[in-house]
This record gives structure tokens, C-alpha cells and sequence, in this order.
């Protein structure tokens, strides 16, 4: 089971999940082998792979994408989604 909330923020305000370039994926699927938080799913039809479960990514891993040999999988900038991180919750604690 996911977190619902990451340093105070609700898990689904945060955008940290991983973007799958399927013009260099090979769908050898290792990262889907790697991730315990059943972030991907593998699918019969194409596209073979996806993100079907982004808010099971924990906030700032990029495990699975070291395990990508074609460099297929991307994140956010970590910064960007700090910031943001840092937004949500002055807004929350201005309430």
C-alpha cells in the first residue's frame, strides 16, 4: 500500500512518478521486476508497459530507472517538485 501523504502533503498533489519513453523502451521489463509498489503494469496490448499506479512511486526514488539499460524511464526535477512540496504545505499550515 501506498503512503498517502509525503512530508505532510497528500500523495496525489505530488506529480513523482516515471515517464516511459517508448521510443527507447525494449520492454525487457526490468523495472517493472525491480518496483515492489506495483507502479507499472504489464499489459497484452500496446503500449506493453505502463504507469498504471503513479502515486505508489515513492516521492523521489528513481531506483527503476537504474535498472533500465536503454535509459528508457525519466522523473521530474526533483527542485521543481521540492517547490512545490514546499507550496502545498504553506498553504496547508496558512489555513
Amino acid at each position: 500500500m501506498a503512503e498517502t501523504t509525503f512530508m505532510g502533503v497528500p500523495r496525489d498533489k505530488i506529480t513523482w512518478a516515471p515517464v516511459i519513453d517508448y521510443t527507447r523502451c525494449n520492454y525487457c521489463l526490468e523495472c517493472a521486476k525491480f518496483c515492489p509498489h506495483q507502479v507499472y503494469e504489464i499489459r497484452e496490448e500496446e503500449p506493453r508497459l505502463i504507469v498504471a499506479n503513479p502515486n505508489n512511486c515513492v516521492v523521489f526514488c528513481r531506483a527503476c530507472a537504474k535498472t533500465c539499460g536503454p535509459d528508457a524511464i525519466s522523473f521530474p526535477e526533483k527542485s521543481r517538485v521540492l517547490e512545490t512540496i514546499k507550496a502545498l504545505r504553506q498553504q496547508e499550515g496558512g489555513k
